[in-house]
């Protein structure tokens, strides 16, 4: 669905067959396929986020190969101000994943007003597989990335929306039919380094980037096979009128709070995001991942992240709920991100000790792993919960708009993780992490402060 409209209504036929459909895990069969393809998508989406920054940095940019890609060198000159091999790499992969949390409102837009659902994500997938495909080849890697964005957009907003539509209002199966669906998704993050990570670097870049569109095709297959156990289409009806909310008393100051803690966010998200770029790079520079004469590959420091992030999610979640069964309380959204901002603050300096210790040699594996922990921490008590805070804020009248807003913040913080990360070759390596930890700080005194003096007052009747 668009994100700038309500949900549409759910189709009575599709209600009434997944209502007695319990052929997968006693939901509908529906759902098994949504969370296979899902899961897919995210395959791909991730074996790109592991290995770009790697491939450009370690091959396509360098002097013998950055002449072959088509439109890369006029694009350096220009957009990019001249940079070179690693800040190069960096502002690319900055671009690259800031821009994929713009294009699902387009997709969302063309579904509800031109294609509909299901062809706009069939279209999306075709469209994401020619990207991974067209990795392969070293002049045509800026037409594959294009190729990804636009297939993003295209596929991320109109399969989750799916999942919701299999279950009537008052089904009790919803709430786990979501748990389901992020579960194979966070599986996808998991395998996509061990799997795509391990070929690229072992094997051939481009068998990596070839594996992603493969499952990718697979996922589309899947999608099409599924047809009849998924909810009608939204193809759009010609002339029907909505009636839309108006907005109430109030509302201005609740946008305008939303609007402010974007930039908050975005800060607060970058050291987290920089895991996938300057992160690998120093990882492969520096750290020690040689054992028993076999060096593992970087990318499977993605899996070691991906992994704690979904063991820290299940664990914070499971912690809260015994507390508020203890103590009866818990702390609000607010307080659970400052919370998070702490522990985020203390996996930044994770890195800093391990900066500041290695000397010349390298960098065990404690350190990183203790960041990845306790930064996972920080997520868990971070993402969900500032997802839940915009939508408790948002007017009634503008729910799914302020959706699409706080996605902003993600698109906001991984174009500054671009530009911060290309940093990281000229600048003392202590003092690299030292600046994240300074962003994570900031973000900790921003919902410290919206907490004291905005929050009692916003969310009285929020």
């Amino acid at each position: 669905m668009t994100l700038s409209e309500a949900t549409p209504e759910l189709d009575p036929a599709t209600i009434e067959k997944a209502a007695h459909d319990r052929a997968f895990l006693g939901h509908p069969k529906g759902l098994g396929y949504l969370a296979f393809v899902g899961g897919c998508e995210r395959f791909s989406y991730y074996s790109m986020q592991t290995l770009l920054v790697l491939y450009m940095v370690k091959f396509l940019l360098l002097p013998e190969h950055i002449g072959t890609v088509w439109g890369l060198e006029w694009l350096q000159g220009g957009w990019y101000g001249g940079k070179q091999g690693q800040p190069l790499a960096s502002a690319v992969f900055g671009d690259y994943t800031s821009l994929v949390y713009l294009t699902p409102i387009a997709g969302g837009y063309i579904a509800d007003r031109f294609l509909g659902r299901r062809t706009t994500l069939i279209l999306g997938a075709l469209v994401m597989a020619l990207g991974h495909f067209l990795m392969a080849f070293q002049p045509t890697f800026l037409l594959a990335l294009i190729c990804l964005v636009i297939g993003v957009g295209l596929f991320k907003g109109n399969i989750a929306s799916q999942v919701g539509e299999l279950y009537a209002a008052e089904d009790s199966r919803r709430a786990m039919a979501f748990q389901i669906f992020y579960i194979a998704i966070n599986v996808s993050v998991i395998g996509a380094p061990l799997i795509s990570g391990t070929l690229g670097e072992k094997v051939g870049w481009h068998w990596g980037f070839g594996t992603a569109g493969v499952v990718m095709v697979a996922g589309l297959l899947l999608y099409l096979k599924a047809g009849p156990w998924l909810p009608a289409d939204n193809a759009p009806v010609r002339g029907a009128a909505r009636e839309r909310p108006g907005l109430e008393p109030g509302d201005g100051a609740r946008l305008l709070a939303v609007v402010l803690l974007v930039p908050a966010l975005a800060v607060a998200l970058i050291t987290n995001n920089q895991i996938f770029n300057a992160y690998l790079v120093w990882a492969d520079e520096k750290f020690a991942l040689t054992f028993f004469g076999h060096t593992l590959p970087t990318s499977w420091m993605i899996t070691i992240d991906a992994a704690l992030s979904f063991a820290m999610l299940v664990c914070v979640a499971a912690f809260w709920k015994w507390r508020a069964a203890r103590t009866g309380t818990e702390p609000d959204e607010l307080g659970k991100m400052i919370i998070g901002s702490l522990f985020s603050i203390a996996g930044g300096l994770c890195l800093v000790i391990a900066a500041a210790t290695a000397g010349g040699g390298k960098i065990g594996l404690f350190w990183p792993v203790l960041f990845h922990l306790l930064n996972s921490i920080g997520f868990s008590n971070m993402l969900p919960v500032s997802l839940a805070l915009f939508t408790r804020l948002a007017p009634r009248a503008m729910n799914a708009t302020v959706l699409g807003v706080y996605y902003l913040a993600f698109f906001a913080a991984n174009k500054m993780v671009g530009e911060i990360g290309g940093w990281y070759s000229d600048m003392d390596t202590v003092q690299f992490w030292l600046l994240h930890v300074g962003t994570a700080a900031i973000g900790l005194v921003a919902f410290a402060g919206f907490r004291l003096f905005a929050a009692p007052r916003l969310l009285a009747h929020a």
